[in-house]
């Protein structure tokens, strides 16, 4: 449990870091420039700038993690959409966070909190999840358009705003993921990227020390130390195991398939983090394969319902209530979730 515990720790650290680290290149005006960006290479077209939001919403949510695209980006773009896009785009930020982040460990707390019991390096859980991300990424951007169909033949707005994209985030940015790329510890690498953008910062006087300890939100880091920590308790419990006994055994396709549902319908219940945690100790025994099918199944599964993923409270309250309602939320969830988690699961399992 000690054990456990510090390790969940850690990936807290890491959140802490990252969001930091994703504020400050918004306060650069990174994310800024990324929308006129959209804007600018849509020309006008409905459909070529959802394909964008995507592509941003993916690109964003693999290198910052989901809670910047929910928090971050949706903003943006909600802010550069006109009526024919303002649905999709905020469904691209919300559906590209939980999908999305099935690509590296350090997109989402839940692959953190799975990485080391899968046995792969950074890099060999990247190529394992490679596929899987590539397929539900399209995937994605093929239900958002088939559910704003009628609203994207509209024409987009067109933005002529030549805005640059920053360097030192990039540039920092970049480092981050190549530290990562190298086994630096998660939370070292996150935390050394937002201390050099924050000390340029400071230096600058574009921000202050209470704009960093907000954007770290230690209550929330706190709440979620103390619920996992919960949830913990409760796995070392019969209820504990009999949720590990219904992840079924072995890796065949029906018997991954079973694992990621089974993840989706939990994190649908309690969230996808205590599903994880709840989930990890059988997954684990059953071997690499079942660990990456729980992933699919609290990653791409967490668009099933409202109460699935943190992201999705963070992504209502940034603007997602402005563009759409939760039965419409939901509507889209039901109809398409299940049938991409069995997809990206039959994926995993092809490329195992």
């Amino acid at each position: 449990m000690t054990h456990d515990l510090l390790a969940l720790v850690e990936v807290v650290g890491f959140l802490v870091a990252i969001m930091v680290l994703a504020h400050l290149c918004a306060d650069e005006g990174l994310f800024e420039a990324v929308g006129h960006r959209v804007g600018r290479l849509a020309r006008g077209s409905a459909p070529r700038a959802l394909g964008l939001a995507v592509a941003v919403a993916a690109l964003v949510t693999v290198t910052l993690s989901l809670d910047a695209t929910v928090v971050l980006l949706t903003p943006v773009l909600l802010a550069a959409s006109t009526a024919s896009t303002r649905r999709a785009s905020a469904y691209a930020t919300v559906r590209l966070a939980n999908s999305a982040s099935t690509l590296l460990p350090v997109s989402n707390l839940t692959n953190l909190l799975a990485w080391s019991a899968t046995g792969l390096t950074f890099v060999g859980f990247t190529a394992r999840m490679l596929p899987v991300w590539a397929v539900t990424v399209a995937l994605e951007y093929l239900v958002v358009r088939w559910w704003c169909r009628v609203d994207l033949r509209r024409p987009a707005a067109r933005d002529e705003a030549d805005v640059r994209v920053p360097r030192l985030p990039a540039v920092v940015v970049l480092a981050v993921l190549v530290a990562l790329a190298l086994e630096v510890e998660p939370w070292i690498a996150a935390g050394t990227g937002a201390v050099v953008l924050a000390v340029h910062a400071l230096a600058g006087r574009r921000t202050s020390v209470g704009h960093l300890v907000r954007a770290a939100n230690l209550p929330f880091a706190a709440a979620v130390v103390v619920w996992a920590w919960v949830v913990l308790l409760v796995g070392e419990t019969a209820v504990g195991d009999a949720i590990g006994a219904l992840l079924p055994r072995g890796s065949s396709w029906p018997a991954l398939v079973a694992t990621a549902l089974v993840a989706m319908l939990l994190a649908a219940a309690v969230n996808n983090l205590p599903a994880t945690l709840l989930l990890l100790p059988a997954a684990t025994a059953a071997g690499t394969d079942t660990v990456l099918a729980v992933l699919v199944g609290v990653n791409v599964g967490a668009n099933l319902a409202f109460t699935s993923s943190l992201a999705n409270v963070l992504w209502w309250r940034s603007g997602g209530s402005s563009a759409t309602s939760l039965r419409d939320f939901h509507r889209l969830g039901v109809l398409t979730t299940p049938v991409l988690v069995v997809l990206a699961t039959t994926v995993l399992w092809l490329t195992t």
